[in-house]
């Protein structure tokens, strides 16, 4: 493999979400650990899986991996890391202060933008720690998907410079304080992040047009923050002796390779390693062990001939997209939101359901909060009722500021005025900016239908988060006036208002990770309306050998939705051709 030759200090895996990058990042780990190596895997991930992958808790604090000789595992968790940057701003301050005093500082340390800082903090720690450098001989870092990883490794720069030119009055002040102390550790991670001797960006992807002009869009972001030596892996790709008697394998196996040929040309130039479709779960230390082994052919007589296939269960009575859109449909109008892990299809799906309520006569508007979603591109046309936008955080963030300047500094002389623009150049600014976008779109669904696509899991949690601290906020400030309000918080919670589509695959850690998901929406008051389970083998009934193994393993996981984890759900089967296009899009919602 190509990008374990000569390995650095520091490894990044990051891609479009479902590409694999969390089970190349611990296979990665397990094989570096196998040759006596230290080896410490961090993940990153809001939503991290990295435990379910070793069948192990880890959390925030380093755990020893008992299976894995010389390994390592931690995960930041944004949470608990912003808990402690509190208890760090405020303890000393305990019996000094007020108690007012005290409630205030803890007030402006509630938000988004203080767990930002507090788990940056602590990522910027493992590049500079001086224990940690002495104690491992690799640190491997599991990121969140694309559009979050490229906001954190864009952080030491951003906080570095936000503190070298002094911009001390920033909105959030609160979290700021204890940032001036860190200047020179924000200063030491730029530098080891921009080292290629220390620190390798290995981009994952799959066989597919949008994972690789992801990636492509993910190298020139890289390149434009100092990375500029990356390394490609092309993860899950199908071998061609599994397409011999099996049409579906072999539409796949085409697809790929037309993906492969015309992927985009800065990534021809990258030394690129391919990891073949394996038949089995890689959950487990066997799975992880033989992800990076040198694949073996196929036995060429069993995978041609059509006697060695299996007899699969047929799902006929499976309920289809289409009996979901019915029930979605009554209302009228409402915020439906498709939620899970990076490249389940929620992207697809939410397309799917716009088309369906826009063919009924409904007015939609069909938008995304994923900085990696390609709704257009999806669609690939247009429908008389149907527009679509995308929240997009620099044009977010743009539109905040000029509204804050045309409002608060309306009357400001140059002096303030150029103070509020500091203010107003911080990190958080972009937090406060997109949650007042996703607010916009909330309050549009009490008249149409807005279909909402939303980022991976753990930076939807993160948006939620944001919108659960100021649902606080205004419940402090209005407790006493009597005054009636509702805030998006409370929209959310209504499932008269909102209904929140699940989606993921028939595997064992995207069922786990949406049931997390599940658990953490109901923790916030929010019941999920619906599952749906994308791209099924089982329900599309192959014959390659390869396949079939995969397809058979489906199956709990089918019966685990549908008996144990939804109120309602639906299956789509994995398609001979891409869905792109408002007729593809419009099949799958009876396809069976």
């Amino acid at each position: 493999m190509l990008f374990l030759d000569n390995t650095p200090k520091f490894l990044f895996f990051t891609g479009k979400g479902g590409v694999g990058k969390t089970s190349v990042a611990c296979a990665t780990a397990v094989w570096l650990a196998d040759q006596g190596r230290r080896v410490l895997l961090v993940s990153t991930d809001p939503a991290s899986n990295v435990g379910q992958v070793f069948g192990i808790r880890i959390g925030n604090s380093i755990k020893t991996v008992e299976s894995v000789a010389n390994l390592f595992a931690l995960e930041i968790d944004p949470q608990a890391a912003a808990q402690l940057y509190r208890d760090r701003i405020v303890t000393p301050a305990r019996g000094t202060l007020p108690e007012v005093v005290l409630k205030a500082m803890e007030e402006q340390l509630s938000g988004a933008c203080t767990t930002e800082i507090a788990a940056f903090d602590e990522f910027t720690g493992l590049l500079t720690n001086p224990q940690m450098l002495r104690d491992y001989d690799h640190i491997i870092f599991d990121t969140a998907p694309t559009g979050h990883t490229i906001r954190m490794l864009q952080l030491p720069g951003a906080w570095s410079g936000f503190l070298e030119e002094g911009k001390g009055d920033a909105s959030c002040l609160g979290p700021l304080a204890g940032l001036g102390k860190q200047r020179e550790k924000y200063h030491e991670a730029v530098q080891t992040l921009a080292d290629p001797a220390r620190t390798r960006m290995v981009l994952v992807a799959r066989a597919q047009h949008s994972s690789l002009k992801e990636a492509a869009r993910t190298h020139d972001e890289l390149a434009a923050i100092g990375f500029h030596q990356q390394y490609l892996i092309i993860n899950g790709v199908l071998p061609e002796a599994e397409t011999l008697h099996d049409a579906l394998a072999r539409a796949v196996w085409k697809r790929e390779q037309a993906a492969l040929t015309s992927m985009p040309e800065v990534l021809h130039g990258l030394p690129t390693d391919h990891i073949p479709l394996r038949a089995f779960n890689l959950v487990g230390l066997d799975s992880l062990r033989h992800l990076l082994t040198v694949f073996a052919a196929v036995d060429g007589a069993n995978a041609a001939d059509p006697s060695a296939a299996q007899t699969l269960p047929t799902l006929t009575d499976a309920p289809s997209l289409a009996t979901l859109v019915d029930g979605l449909a009554g209302g009228g109008h409402g915020l439906i939101m498709t939620m899970g892990k990076g490249g389940v299809g929620k992207t697809t799906v939410a397309a799917a359901i716009a088309i369906a309520l826009a063919q009924r006569g409904f007015p939609v508007h069909l938008t995304t909060s994923d900085p990696a979603a390609h709704l257009l591109e999806t669609l690939e046309g247009s429908l008389p009722d149907l527009s679509v936008s995308r929240i997009d955080p620099v044009a977010e963030t743009a539109r905040y500021r000029q509204e804050v300047m045309a409002s608060k500094g309306k009357h400001l002389d140059a002096e303030g005025k150029a103070l509020l623009e500091e203010d107003l150049r911080s990190p958080c600014t972009e937090e406060i900016a997109v949650f007042q976008a996703f607010s916009r779109v909330i309050r549009e669904a009490g008249k149409k239908f807005v279909v909402m696509d939303t980022a991976p899991t753990g930076h939807t949690l993160l948006l939620l988060d944001t919108t659960g601290a100021y649902h606080r906020e205004i419940e402090r400030q209005m407790a006493h006036t009597g005054v009636h309000y509702t805030t998006p918080m409370m929209q959310l919670q209504d499932p008269q208002q909102t209904k929140i589509v699940i989606v993921t695959l028939a595997e064992t850690t995207p069922v786990l990770e949406a049931a997390g998901l599940q658990n953490d929406l109901r923790r916030a008051g929010i019941e999920p309306w619906a599952w749906v389970i994308n791209n099924s083998l089982a329900m599309a009934q192959p014959q390659s050998r390869l396949l079939q193994q995969r397809a058979k393993n489906e199956l709990q996981q089918i019966h685990l939705v549908a008996d144990q984890h939804s109120q309602r759900w639906a299956i789509i089967p994995l398609q001979a051709e891409e869905p792109v296009g408002i007729d593809k899009l419009t099949k799958l919602l009876n396809a069976k």
